[in-house]
């Protein structure tokens, strides 16, 4: 990484937190459950971002980069796998393709994680109702949540991008957790997960090294008494919300390097989903069971994105045709869910 992508890495950090701040400190200062109106609201706002986001590296996306020459250019779609062909002699136009072939695959990536993030929203809502946690503290807990997971995904992306570049093998790796993620999820989508909120290993190891005061019902993620430090059982949850986005993590992240080998497009369209992510809880909250069929139509899409892994060296399916796929996977199990009757669906 050069100088001018440091910058331009920071530069998307500070926006970022910008957008959190304001969020936080102007938008939501006081502690309260979101409803849909608002939800909605916020989740129209978070996704015009990501669009406006996507027109800009339409745009300006060689910024990113800054290749200066033909030869540059070539390297840098060779090295990050972008399916495009170049027009030698032409490095504007070529510049173009590049562009836009950028702007596709950061959609595309977005729009995989912001779908994958629904199965995170079934999981942060089962630990929601295992802690009996008050709905006042969802947007609180889930606000600080993001900002661990953009710290966590920074990590988790460039190193696995390092490694794919080193070892491009790893791809096949990737594919094949998907691959069983996406079957394993098929299989156990009518099991009801819980949580043993006693014997888990989180709580097994918070419990080890640190005082918990699990009666208490505030708003702090910390308290002390008597002059020692004890973590409230908020703390714990938070804990957890950042130890399932790794787990998730594991899913999601590679299901992007299925679409492009360029960390900043795989961050970029990461983390705009992920801030998008406590709306669309909010949005989806009372309302996600009803979607009784998108669990079948998430593990499809996972094992669609596995075998394009896997096949890859021998059959490439392009950017524009995986966007076209995972939208028509999405558009199935919703109308499905939404048009299909209770009772037929049950029988």
């Amino acid at each position: 990484m050069n100088l001018h992508e440091i910058m331009v890495l920071s530069g998307f950090l500070v926006m970022i937190a910008f957008f959190l701040a304001l969020d936080l400190g102007v938008f939501n200062k006081k502690d309260h459950e979101p409803g849909f109106k608002e939800s909605l609201g916020y989740t129209i706002v978070w996704v015009s971002l990501a669009l406006i986001f996507w027109a800009l590296i339409y745009y300006f996306g060689h910024l990113i980069h800054e290749p200066e020459n033909m030869a540059a250019l070539k390297e840098l779609v060779a090295n990050n796998g972008h399916s495009i062909q170049l027009i030698d002699g032409d490095f504007e136009k070529s510049l173009q393709i590049y562009r836009r072939n950028l702007g596709l695959e950061f959609i595309t990536g977005y729009v995989i994680e912001y779908s994958l993030s629904i199965d995170n929203i079934f999981v942060i809502l089962m630990i929601f109702y295992s802690f009996g946690v008050q709905k006042i503290y969802y947007h609180r807990i889930l606000f600080w949540g993001i900002i661990g997971a953009v710290v966590m995904r920074f990590i988790f992306i460039f190193i696995s991008s390092a490694l794919i570049h080193q070892f491009e093998w790893i791809l096949f790796v990737f594919g094949a957790i998907l691959l069983f993620t996406g079957v394993k999820m098929f299989l156990d989508r009518n099991k009801i997960k819980k949580i043993d909120t006693s014997n888990h290993p989180v709580i097994r190891f918070l419990s080890k090294y640190f005082a918990v005061d699990k009666d208490y019902q505030g708003r702090r993620f910390y308290i002390r008494k008597k002059g020692k430090l004890y973590l409230t059982s908020l703390f714990v949850v938070l804990v957890f919300i950042e130890f399932s986005d790794v787990i998730f993590a594991v899913d999601s992240v590679p299901a992007i390097f299925s679409v492009t080998k360029d960390p900043f497009i795989v961050y970029f369209s990461n983390i705009f989903a992920i801030i998008g992510l406590r709306s669309l809880f909010f949005l989806l909250m009372n309302i996600i069971e009803k979607f009784r069929y998108l669990k079948i139509g998430l593990a499809v899409l996972l094992v669609f994105i596995g075998l394009k892994m896997l096949i890859h060296d021998y059959f490439e399916i392009t950017t524009t045709r995986s966007l076209i796929i995972i939208l028509s996977i999405l558009a199935v199990s919703i109308l499905a869910s939404v048009m299909i009757p209770v009772r037929e669906a049950k029988s």
